[in-house]
């Protein structure tokens, strides 16, 4: 989804944003240091399998997946990372690996953070490594509906007790 169709997307629901231009930049880290953000307020999306569904993630960029905390909150027996050629097809008009979180719009279940749920803001691709989209949280939840869960604060002694 380009900025463009994404702009128009989000105009149609009146929601208002902002369109952060930035120098190209390709992991998470050095997209929140172009655009002057922290790591904890731009959401980064990670592309999963659970149980053999192509599942959209999105965490802090300061945070990684913890798989087996994933499963472990999905209930699912297998979680694993994809990889780029395993989903570029879905995301024909986004740069690869700059798609935004919004998983209904590409027919897939979108998983949220919490940490991302506690900020006011987010901060997200725009489909391209130049361009962010900073909106209210709120008006995120409403457009995307994600399910949000504790995905990357993993204590393995806490999983282990329960069992």
């Amino acid at each position: 989804m380009p900025v463009k169709k994404l702009k128009k997307f989000l105009d149609e629901q009146r929601v208002k944003y902002t369109v952060i231009s930035h120098s190209t930049a390709y992991t998470a880290q050095e997209i929140a240091q172009s655009a002057h953000i922290t790591g904890k307020e731009l959401a980064k999306t990670v592309m999963v399998e659970l149980d053999g569904e192509m599942t959209m993630v999105v965490v802090p960029a300061s945070r990684s997946v913890d798989f087996e905390y994933l499963k472990e909150a999905t209930g699912s027996e297998h979680a694993a990372l994809l990889t780029e050629a395993a989903f570029k097809a879905c995301f024909p008009d986004c740069e690869i690996g700059a798609m935004p979180p919004f998983g209904h719009l590409y027919g897939m279940k979108l998983i949220v953070d919490k940490r991302l749920a506690d900020d006011k803001e987010i901060a997200f691709n725009a489909g391209n490594h130049r361009e962010l989209i900073k909106m209210p949280f709120g008006d995120y939840q409403r457009l995307a509906k994600p399910h949000i869960m504790d995905l990357t604060a993993y204590n393995r002694e806490s999983i282990k007790t329960k069992k």
